[in-house]
């Protein structure tokens, strides 16, 4: 597809557009692209066999020569945990904050790529000149450290990309947002925001962690049993939080799960957790008196492997939680994921511990603004063009109504692979190119519509039937097919369904014409076409088949 940008301006979201996470967003202009972000989401209970998925970058690798650099706004996994599956597809710089940088640093070297993929540090508040773009990193409050959103300066006009982003009022780790430079964009004039739609249905604004802090503080005062807290690992702030909240009850932390402590090197490397001591490890604990212990835990989405999910269960060798205990979930529930917390909350409550959630006391704030940040955003940007991003559709077009009226002259809701001109003239739609979803399939990526996909999910569903005919050069069997399942037949108790198949294959091969004994092909699909049309008569279902056919 022939796609030229030498004299416009144009944005293509290929993830994040319509759904929330797994972000891939192309600016264009003079013929060359810049990427913003580049995330992974991770599958749910819908999506069997499953863990991590991306969008398809196809479109812009096939341009690769023609793409200036990838530019992250932070370092959540859906923005940018991508980047270590797809950098050998795109070969670019990457852009990013301190942070970020560290993190992502980490996971390039723990899949050989260290020496591969150029990143460039970027301060908040520096700026980047890559082709006609110059970038800024604006600094923005978010739930991890240095999230930025950017103002992309271009011939043709200015973006505030915003990234994901709140106005929180007393941030306790990271640079507060800098609300002076914003609104010093709005009175110099802002082409478009693209912009975050996460909580969007959400009234007024979405708190401050500083009242989290608080909160957690009072809430550990009233409890002389073992303290667990699950959060988000990346959410440095409220790890110190929950920190604070132990030392100010004189108790001791100990973290438990891989991730907390990747994050927590890597926030120490940067300045962050200084106010707080080294943590504990679990086996550090074990001796000490349970009024006088914390743990900061994974796994506060329920998964299966983390470390709450492993103490819930009782696997877990230095830690049991158990009658008076307490477990405070510090953090949202991502939608998809309802099932597998639940189930996590009810176990932790069979086995006599306490569960407290953001439904019961202020143990969590979001990341994301509330209505009222987003209004005040658009009063201080003023921008003549609103295109919502980051949201399932019905926050796209919540987004889009909240805009008009605050007075954007135009919104444009897109979904993934529609590409938008921004500039120059009328604003518009001008082309669609072909999305797609990768799946990390051990050591490959393929593609979430392949075959290969199609025949797991099958199998997941219907079962699978394996059948070995041997035939003579005649094409008379020489003995009764063998027959094999998985997940179709009980072989002990349904019998009569084997001899079904049998009876079903010799009909077929006896039935077949003199001249179409000799051909494979001819005999495979006769035998194929009869079994799906018996399978799917008497029993409802529809197996994979596969048919070996052997001549002796």
């Amino acid at each position: 597809m022939k796609i030229r940008n030498s004299n416009e301006l144009v944005f293509l979201p290929l993830g994040g557009a319509g759904e929330i996470g797994m972000n891939l967003n192309l600016y264009g202009c003079r013929d060359k692209w810049i990427i913003v972000d580049l995330g992974v989401s991770f599958g749910d209970d819908s999506m069997h066999g499953v863990e991590i998925f991306m969008p398809d970058p196809s479109f812009i690798t096939d341009r690769s020569s023609d793409l200036l650099g990838i530019i992250l706004t932070h370092a959540h996994e859906d923005h940018l945990g991508a980047v270590v599956y797809l950098w050998s597809r795109l070969k670019c710089p990457v852009y990013a904050s301190p942070f970020a940088t560290s993190l992502l640093r980490m996971k390039l070297t723990e899949a050989g790529l260290e020496n591969e993929v150029v990143i460039h540090t970027v301060s908040l508040g520096e700026r980047v000149q890559l082709g006609s773009f110059i970038i800024e990193f604006i600094a923005q409050t978010h739930s991890i450290p240095e999230s930025s959103s950017l103002l992309i300066d271009t011939p043709f006009g200015r973006i505030l990309h915003t990234g994901d982003w709140k106005f929180d009022p007393k941030p306790i780790i990271s640079s507060p947002a800098d609300i002076e430079r914003l609104q010093f964009l709005g009175d110099s004039g802002i082409l478009a925001v693209v912009g975050d739609s996460t909580n969007v249905f959400k009234q007024k604004t979405s708190g401050s962690e500083y009242d989290v802090r608080e909160s957690l503080i009072e809430l550990f005062s009233h409890f002389r049993s073992r303290i667990a807290v699950t959060c988000f690992a990346s959410n440095v702030a409220r790890v110190e939080s929950i920190a604070i909240a132990a030392q100010v009850n004189d108790r001791h932390v100990a973290l438990v799960g891989r991730s907390l402590w990747r994050i927590n090197k890597i926030a120490r490397e940067n300045g962050y957790l200084s106010k707080v001591p080294l943590f504990l490890t679990e086996n550090d604990a074990v001796d000490l008196p349970v009024d006088k212990i914390s743990y900061i835990c994974t796994g506060s989405q329920g998964e299966p492997r983390t470390a709450l999910m492993r103490i819930a269960n009782n696997i877990n060798r230095n830690i049991s939680l158990t009658d008076g205990d307490v477990v405070i979930f510090s953090s949202r529930i991502i939608p998809g994921n309802e099932l597998s917390i639940f189930k996590l909350q009810n176990k932790l409550i069979s086995n006599g511990v306490r569960v407290i959630t953001e439904n019961d006391h202020l143990v969590h704030v979001s990341g994301h603004p509330g209505r009222d940040e987003v209004i005040h955003l658009y009063n201080l940007i003023r921008p003549l063009i609103s295109v919502p991003v980051h949201g399932e559709v019905r926050h796209l077009k919540e987004h889009a109504n909240l805009a008009k009226n605050c007075g954007v002259p135009k919104t444009v809701i897109l979904q993934n692979g529609e590409i938008l001109k921004l500039a120059p003239g009328d604003v518009k739609i001008v082309n669609t190119v072909s999305t797609g979803r990768l799946i990390v399939d051990g050591t490959r990526l393929i593609n979430i519509d392949s075959v290969i996909m199609h025949d797991r999910h099958e199998m997941m569903q219907n079962g699978n039937v394996v059948a070995t005919i041997v035939l003579n050069k005649f094409g008379k069997l020489l003995k009764d097919p063998q027959i094999s399942n998985h997940g179709l037949f009980d072989d002990k108790c349904e019998i009569e369904a084997y001899e079904s198949i049998v009876s079903v294959i010799h009909k077929v091969i006896d039935e077949m014409l003199n001249l179409e004994w000799s051909d494979d092909n001819l005999i495979q699909e006769a035998i194929l076409i009869a079994l799906r049309r018996h399978l799917k008569k008497n029993y409802h279902k529809k197996p994979l088949i596969d048919l070996h056919l052997v001549r002796i």
